[in-house]
């Protein structure tokens, strides 16, 4: 979908996005609880021991709870979602979204915390964790048909082999699942 000139493509010109079912991330919730209750448990933890200790002030309260804020802060999952044609996530403060149709490169960076980054045509960029779309298998269904269409298009320029080895951890997954349900795995 890019000019030949290596420009990027003009917004007008390219088709609009797709309609369709969201798909959303079922375990956002029980993550932004978990965010939570680790931040309070730390603040409640810390204002019990400074309580016992009689150094309790409101000024050491005021600390524990901006440490505990930014405990939240780090552990506060981004909520993700996909449709036909777009992938977006969204955090406290900001939300990036992503044509999927528009694909032109995936990536999996390595490291302490794996991080699969997604860029389109039109030069947004979105970083997600790749263990969102394993338990979520809609939307993965939703990001490997889209990025089907992006190669068929001649878009997707790298990260087919990202891709495809991320659709086999899905489809692991899903089976274990499948497994554990059906009572056929062993503990």
């Amino acid at each position: 979908m890019k000019p030949p000139d290596g420009t990027r493509p003009d917004p007008s010109r390219l088709p609009e996005r797709h309609s369709g079912p969201t798909a959303y991330d079922r375990q956002w919730t029980r993550h932004l609880r978990g965010a939570l209750a680790s931040a309070a448990v730390l603040l409640g933890a810390l204002l019990l021991i400074d309580w016992a200790a009689t150094t309790l002030t409101p000024w050491r309260g005021a600390l524990w709870l901006v440490l505990a804020a930014l405990l939240f802060l780090m552990l506060c999952p981004p909520r993700v979602a996909a449709g036909t044609g777009w992938l977006e996530t969204r955090f406290l403060l900001r939300t990036r979204r992503v044509r999927t149709d528009l694909l032109v490169s995936v990536r999996c960076s390595d490291g302490i915390a794996q991080r699969l980054v997604l860029r389109d045509a039109l030069g947004a960029r979105v970083e997600l964790d790749p263990r969102v779309l394993v338990a979520n298998p809609e939307l993965w269904h939703r990001l490997d048909e889209d990025a089907q269409r992006a190669q068929t298009a001649g878009a997707l320029l790298c990260g087919r082999t990202a891709l495809d080895r991320l659709g086999r951890r899905v489809d692991r997954e899903t089976a274990h699942a499948v497994f554990r349900v059906s009572g056929l795995e062993d503990p």
